[in-house]
């Protein structure tokens, strides 16, 4: 009985946040449930224990009641929201002139094609890219778009749209950037200025002999590897990031490394022809090429049974990092003017790269050990005659073309990683630069120590009288061969 009293004084006790004791609260639960006898009591005890105790508390001490939890899905339906809102201003009106002329693709007919396959996006985020480039175009002029694909990254992914701009919004944009770079020469000749001053003032150390390699410019607006626009976004509903124009530096550094996207762009980074323009294929080839209304499709089974069929509609980016070589020594007539007087020495020649032309099959790129560069196959062997023709690169996994009567169309879905057979062997960085030649003239000596410096002095005293005992017996002989005389 004793233990007994014990146990229930010790449920009895109040709390000393909620005034509550155990004893009532487990008697109040007991009392709840017999009145109401509710189905399969223990799966909801914790709810009876919950509602007995809200029952206990006025609004004014409401500290049991949950935060609004709010879920991931709710977050990203808000973003999106906007996606499936018209702007101001847009009616029935202008449906019909929408509907007429517009650069928006048909994104969902695409997937379609793909989808035969088992290339894709689920149906959903198709649709919300869809709507994100409708946004695109609401704000930007653009002539053409197309989803170019998905690159997945470590925290993030990018939805990446291929656009071209009008005429005149290009030439608009080449006039930017050609302002952005005038006002950055101007402040490095400005520098360049201020830098040759001090050194004039101050001693000139040993010049160095190391000469930079020559600046390979980018391409214009509109041509070679600059020829698209690029906007990402990392999901729909997200502003649209237009991507700067890509640099043959940049080109040929990202050939050099492999590394995953983490999904933000603030991250760090250790970038109608005439017969007479065939001549210049050797400098770069043709870069346009206009399409034929009376081309007949071929079958499927043709397109699948030949990669000679199948054909590059992009120019080649050469090593150097553009479609159009330049060469880098070259120089301009002023500067030629100028070093007129100099003549320095004449610098080696560099061999120009040609790449393939436009339009050069498949068939002829250059394989991975025993694995072709492209593999064609059909979307279902189970009915052949309503099947799509499936390109898929085995160099850049993730790259994807469907090929359907006239229709085509490309896409990308990837980690944007090129396939290696071996391990990812970065190329070695060149050869450092070798110091100044060392000499006595510019090499500093040690300090003496004080022993070191009391010998100096004892030598250079024995040697002082050394010297002064030769010249005495000098003149002693003198004197006696005088007298001799």
């Amino acid at each position: 009985m004793l233990a007994v009293q014990n146990a229930k004084a010790y449920l009895q006790k109040s709390s000393t946040a909620s005034g509550l004791n155990l004893y009532d609260h487990l008697s109040n639960m007991l009392t709840k449930i017999l009145d109401e006898q509710p189905r399969n009591v223990v799966d909801i005890i914790e709810n009876i224990s919950k509602d007995v105790k809200w029952s206990q508390f006025q609004k004014k001490m409401d500290t049991l009641r949950d935060e609004h939890e709010i879920l991931p899905t709710f977050e990203v339906a808000e973003k999106r929201k906007a996606l499936f809102l018209k702007a101001h201003g847009e009616g029935d009106e202008e449906l019909e002139d929408e509907i007429a002329d517009t650069p928006l693709p048909n994104v969902m007919e695409t997937a379609f094609y793909f989808e035969q396959a088992g290339i894709g996006l689920s149906k959903d985020e198709t649709y919300h890219i869809f709507l994100a480039l409708k946004q695109l175009i609401s704000v930007q002029p653009i002539q053409t778009c197309r989803f170019w694909g998905k690159i997945l990254g470590l925290e993030m992914n990018y939805i990446i749209a291929e656009v071209q701009y009008h005429d005149r919004a290009d030439d608009e944009e080449a006039e930017e950037e050609e302002d952005n770079e005038e006002g950055g020469k101007g402040m490095d000749e400005e520098k360049e200025a201020d830098e040759d001053e001090e050194k004039e003032e101050d001693d000139e150390p040993p010049q160095s002999t190391y000469k930079p390699p020559p600046l390979i410019p980018k391409e214009d607006t509109g041509t070679g590897t600059n020829k698209y626009i690029y906007f990402v976004c990392n999901e729909p509903g997200k502003p649209w990031v237009k991507l700067p124009p890509v640099t043959p530096a940049q080109i040929v550094c990202a050939r050099k490394i492999k590394k995953f996207f983490t999904g933000r762009l603030d991250a760090p980074v250790q970038f109608g022809e005439e017969e007479g323009d065939e001549e210049e294929e050797g400098i770069g080839g043709r870069d346009t090429y206009e399409e034929n209304p009376d081309f007949q499709p071929l079958s499927v089974v043709e397109m699948v049974d030949s990669l000679s069929m199948w054909v590059h509609h992009t120019q080649h980016i050469l090593k150097q990092g553009r479609c159009v070589w330049l060469n880098p020594l070259q120089k301009s007539e002023e500067e030629e003017e100028g070093e007129e007087e100099e003549k320095p020495e004449e610098p080696e020649e560099i061999q120009q790269e040609i790449g393939p032309p436009l339009l050069t099959p498949i068939s002829e790129d250059e394989g991975i050990h025993n694995i072709p560069a492209w593999t064609a196959q059909f979307s279902t062997n189970l009915v052949p005659q309503y099947a799509v023709a499936i390109l898929q690169s085995n160099r850049w996994p993730g790259a994807y073309t469907f090929a359907s009567g006239r229709r085509f169309d490309n896409i990308y879905l990837g980690w944007g990683h090129k396939y290696s057979p071996e391990n990812h062997t970065p190329s070695l960085p060149p050869p450092v630069q070798t110091e100044y030649p060392s000499g006595p003239e510019i090499t500093e000596t040690n300090d003496p120590s004080v022993e070191e410096e009391q010998a100096l002095q004892a030598a250079q005293e024995e040697a002082l009288a050394a010297a002064e005992e030769e010249e005495e017996e000098e003149e002693e002989d003198e004197d006696d061969e005088e007298e001799d005389d």
